[in-house]
């Protein structure tokens, strides 16, 4: 009788980290996927209750696996470069607005390396928008091609924590992302100075601690 042998799972201390490489670098890598993303933001005067500042509109998506991440994808053989892919997958993500409205070079931010669950190098890119802009992605994503299948519906992350300790960003931190998006987040609130690095640090230990 054939007997089933369970596979080796390894545990996330065993696998390889991704490791932070330049553009250049990681164009010249052979046999990796190379995927892209980009945050949204946009300033805002808004206030919660009228009296907790919003800062800034930063946008991501709930995915079809329920986790979430940041607009874009795996850049294919038909596109011409990194930024050709992923406007692509923003047309078919977010909707009309990505037709003209376009993620470019200067967006750029960082790219990872990651060695599993697959060889890829994923590429991170942050734009300014406005606000009124920002409404407008929001309002035609509706009307995007993988609406309602790839994509369940675009998420507004809050930058705030309320006065209970965990409401606001601690909260949203303690979801689970796709790959490194949560990582991704984090470095573009700080390299783009949109938090505090306390405020930053107080929400990631907040999030880490919260009883339900």
């Amino acid at each position: 009788m054939a007997q089933y042998v369970q596979p080796y799972r390894s545990s996330p201390e065993d696998r390889p980290r991704p490791r932070n490489v330049s553009r250049e670098e990681a164009m010249k890598l052979d046999g990796y996927r190379h995927a892209c993303h980009v945050m949204l933001y946009a300033p805002t005067s808004a206030k919660l209750f009228d009296r907790v500042p919003i800062r800034y509109i930063v946008l991501m998506m709930m995915r079809f696996d329920g986790r979430l991440g940041f607009p874009g994808g795996f850049v294919d053989l038909r596109d011409t470069s990194l930024e050709d892919g992923l406007n692509r997958e923003l047309v078919e993500e977010l909707g009309p607005s990505f037709n003209t409205l376009k993620v470019t070079e200067q967006d750029f931010r960082s790219s990872q390396v990651r060695e599993m669950p697959q060889k890829a190098i994923t590429h991170f890119y942050a734009k300014e928008l406005k606000v009124e802009q920002m409404e407008a992605i929001e309002k035609e994503a509706a009307l995007a091609k993988d609406h309602g299948l790839e994509v369940m519906g675009l998420v507004r992350v809050p930058l705030y924590t309320l006065r209970d300790g965990f409401g606001g960003l601690p909260a949203f931190l303690s979801n689970n992302f796709i790959g490194n998006s949560k990582s991704q987040l984090l470095y573009g609130l700080r390299s783009l100075r949109l938090l505090r690095e306390d405020q930053i640090q107080d929400a990631i230990w907040c999030s880490q601690n919260i009883q339900y």
